[in-house]
This record gives C-alpha cells, structure tokens and sequence, in this order.
C-alpha cells in the first residue's frame, strides 16, 4: 500500500509517495506562493498531489490517505491550521479543502516538526522505539515528542513547542517576543549570534579567516576549533551545553529511549553528538539508576517530513484524527 506525505514549507510544496517501510519512490516539488490566499495554496497542493499521482498511474482510490505535515500552530483534530508565520494560513481548514479538492477519504494533518520526529522515530535514526524526542535545529528549534509510538501534542495540538521552553529567566529575547527560550539560545541563528560576539572580542580568532570565505554560519566554530583556535572552541563548548540544556529538560519530563538531533548541523557528527551524550548523562536525574538515554544524529534528512506525514495516515496513525 502506499500513501503520500506532504511537506509544506516556506519556499516549496512537497509530495511524495511512500510505502508501508517508510521508502519514497516519487515525489514532486512547486513553489509556494506564501502570500497568496489559503484558498490557492491549498489549490497548488491538491495540484501537486494529483500530479503526482498521475505520474504513477495511480488515483486517489489507490491509496491509503494523505498525510500533511505544516508549519505553524495546527490543530490536528480539527484538520485546520490556525496560525502560520510564513504562509498566509489562518484557521485554514486545509484537511476538508484537501479532501473536497481530491475526493479523498483519509487524510491528516499535524505540525511539520511533529512528523519529521515521527517519521525519523518510524523510519530513521530511532527505528526500534517507542519513546523519542526530536530537537531540530534550524534558524528556530522544532522539536516532536513520540511516547508509546504516539505523537504528544497537548490540549488541542498545541503543545510540544520545545523551542519556546524558558531555560534562561529574564535571558536573550527570542524571536517570539519572549526572552530566554531555548531557541534564543541553541538555534543556529543563536548559534550564529554567539559567534559573531566571540569574533567582535577576539579579532585574532581563526574565525575571522574563515569568515571571509562564505561569511559567518553554523560551521564558522566549528570549523575553526577543529583547526585548534581556542576561542572556537569556547563558542562550541556553549552552543553544546545551551543545545543540552533544553534536552535535559526533556529528558527528566520523559524520559525519552533516545533524542534524534536534526537540522544541518546534525551533521557535524560526533563532535556535536558526543558531548551532547556527556552533557545529558552528566545532568539528567538519576542517572545511575534509570535507562540510558542515546543521543543520535537524525538520518532521513529533508525527507523526513514526507515521511512522518505519511505516517499520519498509516494504519497506526499515532494521535491524528481522520476526517
């Protein structure tokens, strides 16, 4: 049986179909048109979806649902998002529009950040449990909680905002209008802010030279301690506590079997996920007594969005009310 999963994001509208083990075989991509009205947005994703159903010489007859995972605040039950900072969505009923616009019988909807933790859980780097978090990494922080193989969501799906937990009373303002969330402070923008602060007091860092080169990013310390500049190192060693900070409060709430730690600078590798492993072993409660918890580097990339949206509309859809 194969299902489709949709990733909506800021710059495009991607499809694909996957299968019952978690494997695209097609997919298909368009522009988003952002600021356009809800109404023709989710008019380019019906488009999408039938095209690429077409391609395969399938309908939507052959399939077993359609997943959308979406950014922004969804009410998963209801089949709406109502909020959307980058797309013009607001109390959209996108699942009834989809379904109307298909003819579809099954199709579910849920946060972006929940279904790439999902799928990464299902299909990725945390096949094999059933209790996970997901931390990405990005400009802001998305973050997934899998319980018992069930995505946790809150009242009204609006929980599971990791990036926007205070772990810094009174601290950095974050984007959000609030100050000290872990976004502020363990993003890659944030990231990005702490290493310009440490290049501005040390203009004999290493991180000057590599700067010239494609401007200060995620990897400008990184790449730096790794050539011995002490000062990168420094700028790391923080990021690494700030990104653990946040995933010990996940952990001592609930104690997840493993943290999957995504965004592109996953792929630093063990120079990020080691210290991270120390760090939580190191400040979690009770550690000698409890399971361990693994910190892992998530593995399904940019696909993991499709994948855990079409996870929603498997046969285990993991809290997501069909419509």
């Amino acid at each position: 049986m194969y299902y489709v999963g949709v990733d909506i994001g800021g710059m495009s509208l991607k499809a694909g179909l996957v299968d019952e083990r978690g494997v695209i075989s097609a997919s298909k991509a368009v522009p988003t048109r952002a600021k356009a009205p809800s109404e023709e947005i989710v008019s380019d994703l019906a488009g999408l979806v039938a095209s690429l159903l077409e391609s395969e010489g399938l309908t939507v007859k052959d399939i077993g649902g359609i997943g959308i995972g979406s950014p922004g605040s969804v009410n998963d039950a209801a089949g709406t998002v109502r909020y959307s900072c980058n797309i013009n969505f607001r109390m959209t009923p996108i699942v009834a529009m989809l379904k109307e616009a298909l003819g579809a019988d099954r199709v579910a909807i849920s946060n972006d950040a929940n279904c790439a933790a999902l799928g990464e859980t299902l299909f990725g780097a945390g096949r094999g449990a059933k209790n996970s978090v997901t931390v990405t990494l990005g400009t802001g922080i998305g973050t997934g909680i899998v319980a018992d193989g069930r995505l946790v969501t809150g009242n009204g799906s609006a929980g599971a905002e990791g990036g926007h937990m205070c772990i810094a009373y009174g601290g950095e303002l974050c984007g959000c209008g609030k100050r000290g969330c872990y976004e502020a402070y363990a993003s890659v923008s944030a990231l990005i802010r702490q290493t310009e602060r440490a290049m501005e007091a040390h203009p004999e860092s290493l991180m000057h030279e590599i700067a010239k080169e494609e401007g200060v990013n995620g990897k400008t310390a990184f790449i730096a301690m790794k050539r011995g500049d002490k000062v990168a190192k420094e700028v790391v060693d923080t990021y690494i506590g700030y990104v653990g900070a946040g995933m010990v409060n996940f952990a001592n709430i609930f104690w997840p079997e493993v943290f999957i730690v995504g965004g592109a600078i996953s792929r630093e590798g063990d120079t990020l996920i080691l210290p991270l492993r120390e760090y939580i072993a190191a400040n979690i409660h009770s550690a000698a007594y409890n399971p361990p918890i693994e910190v892992v580097a998530a593995t399904l990339g940019g696909d993991a969005g499709i994948v855990g949206a079409a996870a929603l509309v498997m046969e285990r859809p993991p809290r997501a009310k069909l419509h």
